[in-house]
């Protein structure tokens, strides 16, 4: 989703938004319902921190992603009646190509090397570390396994403190 100042952003972004993340969920889940159904399956949608902490950068995406966490406990609950385990993660800072850009911005605007961004950018977030990929992975495995089938309808928040409500 876009970043940038609310004023600055168009109904084609917002539009583009929901699209690319969104909607994208609600006609995956819909045509896989059946076989989840059929097999006792589980859903766990990826959000983000954004959702529950907005900022005003970042308004398309948190907006998608409270967006995600409303749609995650509303199938909870056609979950409980279909059999189908429903959960969400919010995600914080992650390696990904989008971090990578954002860490490489930090590098360009302030003259540091990539390991100073790295340290600027968690420090910025009052976090503890930047997480990888596989720690979402981990949680998602542990969720869908036979361990993690009691959590229901769960908002889990992976992002090293970033998330400060409650």
């Amino acid at each position: 989703t876009k970043r940038g100042d609310f004023l600055e952003l168009t109904d084609e972004d917002w539009a583009d938004g929901f699209a690319l993340k969104f909607f994208a969920h609600v006609r995956l889940i819909r045509t896989a319902w059946p076989h989840l159904k059929a097999n006792s399956g589980s859903v766990v949608n990826i959000s983000g921190v954004g959702g529950r902490t907005p900022g005003a950068e970042f308004a398309i995406g948190g907006s998608v992603n409270a967006a995600m966490i409303t749609f995650t406990k509303a199938l909870a609950d056609l979950g409980v009646r279909d059999g189908v385990q429903v959960n969400a993660i919010n995600p914080g800072l992650i390696r990904t190509d989008r971090l990578q850009k954002r860490l490489e911005e930090i590098v360009k605007t302030q003259g540091i090397d990539l390991a100073a961004a790295e340290k600027t950018i968690v420090a910025a977030s009052k976090t503890t570390r930047i997480g990888e990929p596989q720690d979402i992975a981990a949680l998602v495995a542990f969720i869908a396994g036979p361990e993690g089938r009691l959590l229901h309808g769960s908002i889990i928040d992976m992002d090293a403190g970033s998330t400060k409500t409650v």
